[in-house]
């Protein structure tokens, strides 16, 4: 839960600094504060023995890393947190699909807890407003972007929960912080587009660092099951879409107030099982 936390703080950050400099830019920022963070961490432990099916699940992570945030954070910067974030944090359902389809084992009722958790998770993402065409287009458009990030962010989640159980945390998290400064800050600063401004400097530090602390959270807790880390964390979606309320002055639906709580219900209950 420590991870669905820090990676809302991502996203709200993120969103505002999107909405000044530009999405593209905004993840190059992000990686490169990651990779300040994490590289020198990463060496300090060492280079670790690899082998070839750690490094392909270390480039699907980072692959599925980057590609995620770049459609969240477009997402957010055309539409609502309170529609992108929620259905983008469906990735956890994902997730644990995919780890259940490899043969990972789930306590007696937690596939129902799963599903209770995935169905408050779409119904958080479900919006309505008639009174603003505009709007409601630019939502939809927005919830493309977040479902395209859910599907990209559960094979990371995966991949990444994969990996971790075999390298040290900070070499399991450093590939997304190499592959985004490789293919997205570095074209971006020859193109002279990386831009940053002074009102979006400390979104993109504190979504950086955030970041980074999220999938520090998530790779402890994949070592004890990687399909109850990757739900959990995916509270992500609900927390933002509360914070976006206050912060941004969204407003909720009462299919999204019904989905935050079926989500609140679904984790009380897994948790409980689980225990």
């Amino acid at each position: 839960i420590g991870a669905a936390f820090a990676w809302a703080t991502t996203t709200i950050c993120a969103t505002r600094a999107a909405r000044l400099i530009g999405a593209p830019a905004v993840l190059a920022w992000v990686m490169l504060t990651g990779l300040v963070l994490t590289l020198p961490w990463a060496l300090f432990r060492g280079v670790p023995d690899v082998d070839g099916t750690a490094t392909l699940w270390l480039i699907v992570a980072g692959i599925g890393n980057c590609a995620g945030l770049l459609l969240v954070y477009t997402g957010v910067r055309i539409g609502k947190v309170g529609v992108v974030a929620p259905i983008a944090s469906t990735e956890g359902a994902i997730a644990a699909l995919i780890a259940v389809a490899a043969g990972e084992h789930l306590a007696p009722g937690t596939g129902v807890a799963l599903a209770v958790i995935a169905v408050g998770i779409v119904l958080a993402g479900v919006t309505r407003d008639s009174s603003n065409s505009e709007s409601s287009t630019r939502d939809r458009e927005a919830a493309l972007f977040g479902a395209a990030a859910a599907l990209s962010f559960g094979v990371s989640l995966y991949a990444t929960g994969r990996v971790g159980t075999e390298l040290p945390v900070a070499w399991a998290i450093l590939p997304p912080r190499v592959i985004g400064v490789v293919a997205i800050a570095l074209p971006l600063a020859i193109a002279g587009r990386l831009t940053l401004t002074r009102r979006a400097l400390p979104f993109v530090l504190a979504a950086g660092v955030a970041e980074v602390v999220g999938f520090v959270f998530f790779v402890l807790g994949a070592r004890h099951g990687i399909a109850i880390s990757a739900v959990l964390a995916s509270q992500f979606g609900a927390i933002a879409a509360i914070l976006a309320v206050f912060l941004f002055r969204e407003r909720l639906s009462r299919l999204q107030v019904f989905g935050i709580a079926g989500i609140a219900v679904g984790v009380a209950v897994m948790s409980a099982l689980q225990a």
